[in-house]
């Protein structure tokens, strides 16, 4: 199902196959958009329904989340204001379909990643869990926002050349520092995803989903851009 204005992104939304099951928000890399990451979803989490939209930014006709002035320089005020715009989708969304908006998962890669990041960072109450694949630290808050309820995942890759080797576990101090879960997993190759990687935010998730009181069920970016 594709919706347009009437929730502010254009979008792909598939219902859950189970009544209980979550939402997995699903945000493409750089020149993705709304069916990029479907398959990843569903091999993440078969029974979860899926919502993803496509970015609105465009960087050389290719659709993005929020703005950067060169590769690994984001528009700080561009990107607040794409957080904000995404994070009340969410809700907008949650209303329109009927599911949860308490158990809602992001699953994002890349640039979709990073947008993942600055929402647990500045809206701490939207996501119950992220999945991060390749991501940057968006910002650095002035104040740590409380993320106790929540779990993240992030894989980075050990030759990724386009993300600073520094910056993976520069987001893990933020997000433990707030009280987050968090698991680094390292992919051997670089910004690509690999099969290990979904194995292991599936091993990841499926733990998650037992283990704490806002996942209870189980909720490849194909550009390399963040």
């Amino acid at each position: 199902m594709t919706g347009g204005d009437a929730i502010s992104f254009v979008h792909e939304f598939v219902p859950p196959t189970t009544p209980d099951a979550p939402t997995l928000l699903l945000l493409h890399g750089t020149g993705g958009d709304e069916r990029d990451l479907l398959p990843v979803g569903r091999a993440l989490a078969p029974s979860a329904a899926l919502l993803s939209p496509r970015g609105k930014v465009l960087e050389g006709g290719a659709p993005r989340f929020f703005r950067r002035l060169a590769e690994g320089v984001f528009d700080l005020e561009d990107l607040d204001f794409r957080t904000n715009e995404l994070a009340d989708f969410v809700a907008a969304a949650a209303t329109h379909y009927g599911f949860d908006a308490a158990r809602v998962i992001a699953v994002g890669y890349s640039n979709g990643a990073n947008i993942a990041a600055s929402v647990l960072l500045r809206r701490p109450t939207v996501l119950a869990a992220g999945i991060l694949f390749r991501p940057m630290v968006p910002f650095e808050p002035l104040t740590s926002p409380d993320l106790h309820d929540v779990a993240v995942f992030i894989g980075s890759g050990r030759r990724d050349p386009i993300v600073p080797s520094g910056q993976p576990e520069r987001l893990r101090h933020l997000l433990t520092e707030a009280g987050a879960a968090v698991t680094l997993h390292w992919h051997a190759g670089g910004h690509e995803l690999g099969d290990d990687d979904l194995q292991a935010a599936k091993r990841w998730l499926d733990t998650a989903s037992a283990s704490r009181p806002r996942v209870q069920s189980p909720p490849r970016g194909r550009h390399n851009t963040s």
